[in-house]
């Protein structure tokens, strides 16, 4: 049986462009958008795509009963956390003094308002790896990924950082812990590099 790969719909986020990156890097697997909780359970691999308000993110968890499912599947499955996917699995956020799943010790801060740099940070930016890991596999130090963001994590633990980026100063851009790899750039917008992550992803067995 092909491998299933669910994508979490949680009414927001870019869904579309992550199943049709997913669908090309990894064209054998079952790549589906779904809101329900049991196929999100039997799935292989489990990415949770992210767009828009935390707060907003955290209601829809609540009121749709996703969160006891994508919490469950965190700490089993291959994992991977895009932008709000990656910020949900910290303890809380600032952004509305919001609270996380606490999958990971850590919070989730504003990026600093820095004399002539926008908020949010958006665009290209090079993202500098701090760890060996399989995602990385033919991506080089230093790629340029694509940003759209406000917030940034700050994990309790310096060993889940994976990547660091810097907007002027450095912040944590993608994080790691066994089955879980989560970043705050968006791979199905970063073009080649962002399609070979998402490869590595497909084909990852933590």
């Amino acid at each position: 049986m092909n491998q299933r790969i669910s994508i979490v719909d949680y009414g927001s986020g870019n869904l579309r462009s992550v199943r049709n990156a997913l669908a090309e890097v990894a064209p054998r697997a079952q790549v589906t958008i779904t809101s329900d909780a049991q196929a999100i359970r039997v799935a292989d691999r489990v990415v949770f795509p992210g767009q828009g308000a935390m707060p907003d993110c955290m209601r829809k968890f609540d009121e749709s009963g996703l969160g006891a499912a994508v919490a469950e599947v965190a700490r089993t499955k291959p994992f991977l956390g895009l932008c709000i996917g990656q910020q949900m699995l910290f303890e809380r956020s600032d952004e509305g003094d919001t609270p996380g799943l606490a999958l990971l010790p850590g919070s989730v801060r504003a990026l600093p308002q820095t004399q002539g740099l926008k908020i949010p940070h958006m665009g290209w930016n090079e993202v500098w790896q701090l760890t060996d890991h399989a995602l990385w596999k033919g991506i080089a130090d230093g790629t340029r990924f694509y940003f759209v963001h406000s917030f940034y994590c700050e994990p309790a633990l310096p060993s889940l950082a994976a990547a660091t980026t810097r907007y002027p100063d450095a912040f944590i851009s993608a994080i790691a812990r066994d089955n879980i790899f989560a970043t705050q750039f968006h791979p199905e917008k970063s073009s080649v590099a962002g399609l070979t992550l998402l490869s590595n992803f497909a084909n990852w067995n933590p």
